[in-house]
């Protein structure tokens, strides 16, 4: 049995390309490392979630039930894994995900009345860890990047073009909700959170950040 560990964040954290990085490291190290990217946009199984980020099913995030999304995204999951990882993951592997199940306890429990939180992250785990049997991540390392520099990392992706954004990267206030999400969901589920800001408030490195995760999935690989 392979080791999965979940690199999470909200649009324009760098986790793409941390996961990348991280990868690329553990690999020079020794380790077989495989990088996966969720939602797997490449193929039918995401059909779902495209048509939900293009707003086919609503003009606006808060439009569709948080439970019918996150289906959308758990069904992709399963057909990545049984598809494409599992047999490195049962082989072994490292497993280095761009998003997972952790990202429905972001932008999906956002949502919700904060009364509702715990009763969505508990049907979450369970449908997806139990019912649909994905695996458990052995740790999800979240990327906490404040809400303005996000918007102007957004804004350079995308070339000021605006129209190129899906129905959550453009709406600042639901991001702003999805934040506060991710940080009671990485405080009540034990997520490693690293900061990508310096205490001046100045976005750090990412050669630096790239350190941070390495030293911390390199704890993760002794134990």
């Amino acid at each position: 049995m392979g080791k999965l560990f979940v690199i999470e964040g909200l649009d324009g954290s760098g986790k793409s390309t941390q996961a990348e990085k991280l990868c690329e490291g553990l690999r020079k190290e020794g380790t077989d490392a495989v990088k996966i990217k969720l939602p797997d946009y490449d193929d039918p199984s995401s059909t779902l979630v495209r048509m939900y980020l293009a707003g086919e099913f609503s003009e606006s995030a808060d439009g569709l039930s948080p439970y019918a999304a996150s289906m959308f995204y758990a069904v992709d999951r399963v057909a990545s894994f049984k598809r494409h990882w599992q047999k490195a993951y049962l082989g072994g592997s490292v497993i280095i995900a761009d998003r997972y199940t952790t990202s429905n306890a972001v932008y999906q429990l956002s949502k919700l009345p904060v009364s509702e939180w715990d009763g969505f992250l508990e049907w979450l785990w369970d449908t997806e860890y139990t019912k649909l049997e994905l695996p458990r991540p052995d740790a999800v390392v979240f990327l906490d990047v404040p809400s303005e520099d996000r918007e102007r990392m957004l804004s350079v992706r995308y070339h000021g073009d605006d129209s190129k954004r899906d129905i959550h990267e453009r709406d600042a206030a639901y991001l702003r909700r999805c934040r506060e999400a991710a940080e009671y969901a990485a405080a009540r589920c034990g997520w490693i959170t690293v900061k990508c800001t310096d205490d001046s408030g100045n976005m750090r490195a990412i050669d630096d950040i790239h350190s941070d995760l390495l030293d911390i999935i390199r704890s993760k690989l002794v134990k």
